[in-house]
């Protein structure tokens, strides 16, 4: 059970702040509503791009990494569809170090051209290592294409191509920080065994005279559903033919969301799970296989998908995937396994309220979905779960009709 207070200064900036009881560690997170699904189909990859700028400095503060070195912190951060995120941990006693540090690059970012263009080949290089230039590197972009016809899923976090990143200008950069980078566009959580009250003041003293800046507005898109199967092969220089198998399912905090999520446990929480056991070690069909969820807010994905055994046929595979959901329609899953995964949920959710990080990171998220009944109430969701259930979400949700098949072939 995460506690928490909360506050919205004038500017707009929502704070969020837990009252730790037993770590010497602080946690400051900033979440910016902002990820690649705000950037315009022909300028990708800027979200991402601004996760490495935000760490080339300020007039005041030259190198970000300097200060919080020097008082035993650690910081990151990482973009996703929906948002970016920043985080730094530092002993309790030097938390306003990490306050003072975040408020000063919240809209403070010297953006320079000689700034610009050393991210600019960073993320081109990552782009090219990740993607273009290795084992099925290729196949999120297919694969998005394939399934999202109109929201801006369609393109993965890095973009759609390194083009993008290239010939970003130095105002079309500036303009995207400039409107996203904003106080009312962003959260702040930070967990510390220390009082409500000297956390929310800090907070005031570092970010409140920053000005109150318009909200950006975020349009949502409806994915149409699938209705006919969309198949792909690409042939290509990787070490096993592969088959991916992708549904649309409901978005962030729909019942369906949830049946979805333990439904991949089901099929893929570890080896004791049904794909590892009926295709990976008794059939054989599989090298490698796996099921999850891609987790955005909006509608996303379902994920079936496996590395084919040698001399096994695609058709075979295909046919195996299907399989394991059939029987889960035909022989509805019992009661020991069904609260085994629930058990699996509970336990990774109470072991990650023991970190400051989590606490911070997870008050800014549910903060984001706009429903802060989930923070605590997700376990109670996962309980409430049945097998009847889990059979009548993959009906209606999980057939060829309704998918998208991206094949590799191996030359």
């Amino acid at each position: 059970m995460i506690s928490y207070k909360e506050r919205t200064l004038p500017n707009g900036l929502r704070v969020l702040v837990n009252e730790d009881e037993v770590s010497q560690m602080a946690a400051v997170n900033i979440l910016y509503e902002v990820g690649s699904r705000d950037e315009e189909p022909n300028h990708t990859g800027f979200a991402h791009l601004f996760e490495h700028l935000m760490f080339r400095g300020t007039e005041r503060v030259p190198d970000f990494d300097v200060p919080v070195q020097e008082v035993c912190g650690e910081n990151n951060a990482f973009t996703s569809a929906d948002y970016t995120n920043y985080y730094i941990t530092t002993p309790k006693d030097n938390f306003e170090t990490a306050l003072w540090l975040e408020a000063d690059r919240l809209m403070g970012l010297d953006i320079t051209p000689e700034k610009l263009a050393l991210e600019k080949s960073v993320v081109i290089e990552e782009f090219n290592q990740r993607f273009l230039n290795r084992p099925y590197g290729e196949q999120w972009h297919a694969l998005r294409e394939m399934v999202y016809t109109r929201h801006p899923y369609r393109w993965p976090v890095i973009g759609l191509t390194p083009d993008h990143i290239r010939n970003a200008t130095l105002e079309q950069v500036r303009d995207f920080y400039n409107r996203f980078y904003v106080p009312s566009n962003a959260i702040l959580s930070v967990s510390a065994a220390l009082p409500a009250e000297q956390l929310f003041e800090a907070a005031e003293r570092y970010f409140g005279a920053l000005p109150l800046r318009p909200r950006p507005e975020r349009t949502t898109i409806e994915e149409p559903e699938i209705l006919a199967p969309r198949r792909r092969t690409i042939e290509a220089a990787v070490p096993a033919d592969q088959i991916t198998i992708a549904f649309l399912i409901g978005e962030r905090g729909c019942r369906d969301y949830y049946l979805a999520d333990l439904l991949t446990d089901l099929l893929a929480g570890g080896e004791s799970a049904r794909i590892y056991q009926h295709l990976v070690k008794e059939r054989r069909l599989f090298s490698a296989a796996n099921a999850y969820i891609t987790g955005e807010t909006d509608r996303g994905l379902l994920i079936l998908t496996g590395q084919i055994s040698p001399e096994v046929d695609v058709e075979e595979a295909e046919e195996a995937l299907y399989g394991e959901l059939e029987l889960l329609v035909r022989e509805p899953v019992g009661d020991y396994e069904l609260r085994k995964v629930q058990n699996k949920f509970e336990a990774n959710i109470t072991f990650g309220e023991l970190n400051v990080m989590n606490k911070a990171m997870n008050l800014g998220y549910y903060k984001m979905l706009g429903d802060m009944a989930l923070l605590n109430g997700e376990v109670d969701i996962y309980r409430s779960i049945t097998p009847e259930e889990v059979a009548d979400f993959i009906r209606r949700r999980l057939n060829p009709t309704q998918s998208a098949t991206l094949i590799y072939l191996a030359k």
